[in-house]
């Protein structure tokens, strides 16, 4: 079962609170300070992450299973660990990234 986790939403434009990301050259705000559950993500030249991604906004979820809700699916980001006991990965629905979170 898939629960509403936040947004995603490329800019271009700085905003308060980013976090720097250097493996990815991506600054991303956290969800959790906006009232609308907006993770606002801005990419340096040159970052490695899919096209799709840095064009185009994201739905995340909470998922119990993260292999499970990518299986059989268009994979955009394959499973990688961001933070210590989170694991998430990227799939391609309706034509936009869908990310899946599992929290350990």
């Amino acid at each position: 079962m898939r629960e509403l986790h936040h947004f995603g939403i490329p800019t271009d434009r700085k905003q308060k609170k980013e976090n720097y990301m250097a493996g990815a050259k991506l600054y991303v705000t956290d969800a959790a300070d906006s009232p609308n559950k907006i993770e606002f993500l801005r990419f340096e030249e040159g970052s490695p992450l899919p096209k799709l991604l840095k064009t185009t906004a994201h739905i995340a979820y909470k998922v119990k299973d993260l292999k499970k809700e990518m299986s059989g699916k268009e994979i955009l980001m394959e499973p990688f660990s961001p933070a210590p006991g989170l694991q998430v990965g990227f799939v391609v629905e309706e034509g936009i990234p869908i990310e899946f979170m599992q929290q350990d």
